[in-house]
């Protein structure tokens, strides 16, 4: 295989990657709102001549490129968030811009990028000649990610039948291949009272107060150390050999944490006792730990004990539906996952991308220094599809994506064009380093 091909085909691409880019950029795309970006990338894949491409009911569009035996995936969600305050932004976010380096524009980097740079690293292996008998790639543009991480593939996977041997995700990543990220879920605790008027609060039973004592308590969790004499260990014992045989990876993938998102309550009136008060927490979870675990220690808190059956902890539930009108309901849990240093997939991405690029991260004269100072092999800090198709279908994940992490949900949105080049040649490389 030779690189240097590949590297120049990916870089004779970088016009039309940018022109792809943008365009789809230009339709707003939020969550259960992503058909004119399905639509407008279904059209590229078509016209670059992939061997098939579909939309499934749950609206996700699936590209196929070769028609060999082993299925590789690469996975991009074509939802973006919202635009938040239109006065933080320094252009309009949906007609973006772009100068001799840089795109900008609301999911840029969080990550239409990555739908833009895998299409055309299959249409290079076309290009080349790189597909075989031995591989067919699937590109898939997925929907409802940001909403609820994994959907989709739970989607692609049980009712689409297809499971891919392995699936790289084009998350942003830095530069970097990324080897894994702690999960998440949504936790909900609700807590009974028993209003009163409130010129005669002793009369009643404030739910308020109640909450207060719980928070306290799930504040301690987060905030907490692990010593023998502490009440309340924190979340951090999860990093020590004591309390958990996945102490190794958990230090990989950094400690768990548990905050409060939202509160809420119910009071006949503002001259009342509230009788009711729910929070939800927003809890990371690192390797080692389970949804039941982190219900548990929830309701083991102190004070949720003393409350006894006034105090409900429990997981929401996702049912939204698609803009294709599906439901397809799920509990907001978002396994933590981690594939090891030496598989052969983390062996097979690395090896295309030293092929490619050396050694270590590259980036702009913006991005380099900073990329360069981390190793070439981490960690997600957030969280992605790789959630279902690894934590919780066992398919092995691996990330490498155009942007930068910090770009995700912020104003003024870029990436930069070197990024979609570069992994526009590494996916090109990828299947045939890894079928060798």
């Amino acid at each position: 295989m030779d690189f240097s091909k590949i590297k120049e085909a990916a870089q004779g691409y970088e016009a039309d990657m940018t022109k792809f880019l943008r365009e789809i950029v230009k339709f707003p795309g939020e969550s259960c709102d992503e058909e004119a970006h399905v639509n407008r990338i279904a059209e590229e894949m078509r016209k670059l001549d992939f061997d098939k491409v579909e939309i499934d009911p749950m609206g996700n569009v699936l590209g196929y490129m070769g028609t060999g035996k082993t299925l590789i995936g690469f996975d991009a969600h074509i939802d973006t968030v919202g635009i938040g305050n239109i006065k933080n932004w320094n252009f309009d976010p949906y007609e973006g811009y772009e100068n001799d380096t840089e795109i900008g524009g609301r999911g840029v980097s969080d990550q239409l990028g990555g739908i833009v740079s895998s299409v055309y690293g299959a249409r290079i292996m076309k290009d080349l000649g790189l597909l075989s008998d031995k591989y067919t790639v699937l590109v898939a543009g997925t929907v409802q990610e940001e909403d609820c991480d994994g959907l989709c593939w739970q989607y692609i996977i049980n009712e689409d039948k297809i499971r891919p041997e392995f699936v790289v995700s084009t998350e942003p990543t830095d530069g970097g291949i990324y080897r894994g990220q702690r999960g998440r879920m949504e936790i909900r605790v609700d807590v009974k009272g028993v209003s009163c008027h409130g010129s005669a609060p002793e009369r009643g039973d404030n739910a308020i107060y109640k909450m207060a004592d719980i928070l306290q308590d799930i504040r301690a969790l987060n905030e907490n150390d692990a010593a023998d004499g502490t009440e309340i260990k924190g979340l951090v014992k999860m990093l020590d050999e004591k309390y958990n045989p996945e102490y190794k990876e958990a230090n990989f993938l950094g400690r768990g944490t548990v905050t409060t998102s939202e509160i809420f309550f119910t009071s006949p009136s503002r001259c009342a006792v509230a009788d009711s008060c729910s929070v939800s927490l927003d809890r990371r979870m690192t390797a080692g730990e389970t949804w039941e675990s982190c219900l548990d220690e929830i309701r083991n808190l102190p004070s949720a004990k003393k409350y006894g059956d006034d105090v409900t902890v429990s997981m929401y539930e996702y049912s939204r539906p698609s803009y294709k009108g599906l439901v397809y309901p799920i509990e907001c849990y978002f396994p933590t996952w981690v594939i090891p240093e030496d598989h052969d997939v983390t062996s097979a991405l690395e090896e295309a991308y030293k092929g490619l690029y050396g050694e270590s991260r590259i980036g702009t004269a913006e991005t380099e220094e900073m990329r360069k100072a981390r190793p070439l092999t981490d960690k997600w800090t957030f969280s992605t599809n790789g959630v279902s198709i690894m934590g919780r279908n066992g398919i092995p994940c691996i990330g490498f994506g155009p942007g930068a992490e910090a770009q995700a949900h912020a104003p003024n949105e870029k990436t930069w064009k070197a990024d979609l080049v570069v992994c526009a040649a590494v996916y090109a490389a990828l299947p045939t380093v890894y079928c060798k």
